[in-house]
């Protein structure tokens, strides 16, 4: 039987990391040392400056942190990164603040199919039958590889840590046939929701638009997406809104290679996104390895706003090693730019020894004063 919504703050999960064989590469691409896309409305502008010693901070935030998703949302920052086991959230009002913060487990699950390999979960805040409720996407397997499937959790109210419930497999093909991982949630302008995801055959992206949180509509496309000499892998989308805009970045190469780097596609908000044609292809990588700072496989990311809503970051995960290995892949954020042509500039990897400004608008929790000594 499955529970939801455990309360209980967990210790760190066990380290596990495989050499995978032919058929479980992806499997360990996944499943090895445990611990995992998304615009937020600009938070109200703080009254209060950041202390002096608290206006920087060092990556990683979490040194087992794959595939991470972070949000900021009313005054705190909220990240999830894989376990494989069960879905654990921290929470933070600093950025610097997610090293320390405790993870809370909010879902774990018993049912057979579905509570082994949960990989890359996602939380995205949308309307549901009794007001907005956050959905939680992830994927899960009985154990096999080949069964991962995706599924959705349904927030009992507003409140980015849960309690969640199970609200239902996302049926990404009309016979529950082909594995399905990495989902995330588009939305256009008019309010039209579409789910993508990575799938097979192959290991490719597919979108279909759905009629609900948790109910895909019609048949999968898929999207074609440049691999740059990378053949074996396309994963891990997730949309970035600007200016009329949908840029569509995506993971590719195997996780373990340290060539793992991030790719884009790029659609206009107004068209059909179903269509193939209504993607064109950015011409080069956006985001890769960085020798000279010893960054290797950054990836799988997600998107955030900074407290006041005047940057645009990135969280992404990384290595320290060049050999292959799917291990060490740790929670790292830096902020991004815009070129004058409208795009993305995700710039380099940072080393982990650089002090990183910390994003505009953050204020420091209130210190409570020492009480006065009694006379």
């Amino acid at each position: 039987m499955l529970s939801a919504g455990v309360a209980a703050k967990t210790a760190q999960s066990t380290k596990r990391e495989a050499t995978p064989g032919p058929k479980t590469k992806q499997a360990a691409r996944k499943q090895a040392p445990s611990m995992t896309k998304s615009q937020t409305r600009p938070a109200a502008k703080p009254s209060a400056k950041l202390p002096t010693a608290a206006r920087t901070f060092r990556n990683p935030l979490k040194e087992e942190g794959a595939d991470p998703w972070l949000v900021f949302h009313n005054g705190n920052y909220y990240l999830t990164r894989t376990t494989g086991e069960d879905i654990r959230i921290c929470r933070a009002p600093t950025i610097g603040g997610l090293a320390t913060a405790p993870d809370v487990v909010v879902w774990r699950d018993g049912t057979p199919s579905r509570r082994t390999q949960i990989w890359a979960s996602e939380f995205h805040l949308l309307s549901g039958p009794d007001g907005p409720r956050w959905y939680l996407y992830y994927t899960a397997s009985d154990g096999n590889d080949d069964h991962h499937r995706m599924h959705v959790l349904e927030s009992v109210g507003a409140d980015p840590m849960g309690p969640y419930f199970y609200k239902a497999q996302m049926k990404t093909d009309a016979d529950n046939r082909f594995y399905a991982i990495d989902g995330t949630v588009i939305r256009k302008p008019d309010g039209t929701l579409y789910f993508m995801w990575a799938g097979r055959p192959g290991h490719v992206l597919f979108i279909a638009r759905m009629s609900n949180p948790w109910t895909i509509e019609t048949e999968r496309v898929h999207i074609p997406a440049d691999g740059f000499g990378c053949p074996e892998v396309r994963e891990g989308p997730v949309p970035l809104y600007r200016n009329g805009k949908i840029y569509l970045v995506y993971s590719m190469c195997d996780t373990g290679k340290p060539d793992y780097r991030l790719g884009m596609l790029i659609a206009d908000e107004t068209r059909d996104l179903l269509q193939p044609a209504s993607w064109r292809q950015h011409p080069r990588p956006v985001f890769e390895r960085a020798d000279a700072n010893g960054v290797y496989g950054p990836g799988h990311n997600s998107f955030f706003k900074s407290p006041d809503g005047t940057e645009d970051w990135i969280a992404y995960h990384g290595k320290t090693s060049s050999s292959y290995t799917y291990g060490g892949r740790s929670t790292r954020v830096q902020k991004f730019t815009w070129r004058p042509d409208g795009t993305p500039d995700f710039g380099v990897p940072l080393p982990l020894d650089r002090d990183i400004p910390v994003p505009s608008g953050e204020v420091a929790p209130a210190v409570k004063p020492a009480p006065s000594p009694k006379r």
